[in-house]
């Protein structure tokens, strides 16, 4: 899905960052996809356009809240978080992973295995959340024990068939096959 709220152009990448194991948190082979200003914040409905974006693209089931303030990951989904409102720190790969501003028109695709903490945000902020089509989510915290059971589970995690922004020609599609 390509709407006038979406402004990605055709040629247009997002930042990936790759992210290593850090002995505590999996992470990921795939690179964590960043797309800088990927909807107008100021239209009618942020939200709704994400949400319309995410779910058109196979990304279904969208949430609305915020993130979470300790470090936490997903072993059975990928996710999937548009920026709707304000502005946040977010830290991502664990406590020594890099700390990225996400801030309103941002969308931030995290390969399962991939640790993400809020590190303080304006008091507007909201996220509309996903995860792909097939794809339950769990909750992991580093905790001893979790391990290597989370490994095997992010090696089973799908490919996505679309990018929740740009469809199935989108980048996500290119860089995680």
């Amino acid at each position: 899905m390509v709407d006038s709220t979406v402004t990605a152009s055709s040629e247009w990448k997002p930042r990936t960052v790759y992210l290593e194991d850090d002995g505590t948190f999996p992470n990921n082979r795939f690179p964590l996809l960043v797309y800088p200003a990927a909807i107008d914040p100021d239209g009618p409905d942020p939200a709704g356009t994400i949400e319309a974006s995410f779910g058109a693209n196979g990304w279904p089931g969208a949430w609305r809240n915020g993130i979470y303030g300790f470090h936490h990951y997903h072993s059975t989904a990928h996710e999937v978080l548009g920026i709707c409102r304000g502005r946040a720190r977010v830290q991502f790969g664990g406590a020594s992973g890099p700390v990225l501003d996400a801030s309103a028109g941002d969308i931030i695709v995290i390969p399962a295995g991939v640790a993400h903490k809020n590190m303080g945000a304006s008091n507007d902020f909201m996220v509309v959340g996903a995860y792909p089509e097939g794809q339950r989510w769990d909750m992991n915290n580093g905790r001893p024990g979790e391990r290597p059971r989370t490994d095997e589970n992010i090696r089973r995690v799908p490919v996505p068939m679309a990018d929740p922004i740009r469809g199935v020609d989108g980048p996500l599609v290119q860089l995680w096959r």
